[in-house]
């Protein structure tokens, strides 16, 4: 399996993992002082690589870089989340 890049695309407000000619992407928003984990899409092709999970990983770790609190409305990341509860810190309603 080839390693999973994460590129943070700021004009699109996304992180996006460019594959065998795809993009899958966990688009945010800064509201408020925080970082708003919108929602993740992977494509067809690109499913059971783990890039879901890379990325909502890779939106946590940005979080702490920026040191922002973070609010969660993609149900993927929500589930991310409940299976790392040390990350509850990080997070906001």
């Amino acid at each position: 399996m080839e390693p999973i890049t994460i590129h943070n695309n700021e004009q699109r407000q996304q992180f996006e993992v460019a594959m065998d000619g795809e993009i899958a992407f966990l688009e945010y928003r800064y509201h408020d002082g925080k970082l708003v984990l919108m929602h993740t899409e992977v494509p067809e092709k690109l499913g059971g690589k783990g890039i879901a999970t890379a990325l909502a990983a890779y939106g946590f770790k940005f979080a702490k870089e920026k040191d922002l609190p973070v609010k969660i409305y993609c149900p993927f990341v929500l589930t991310y989340f409940k299976r790392h509860p040390e990350l509850s810190d990080r997070v906001v309603n």
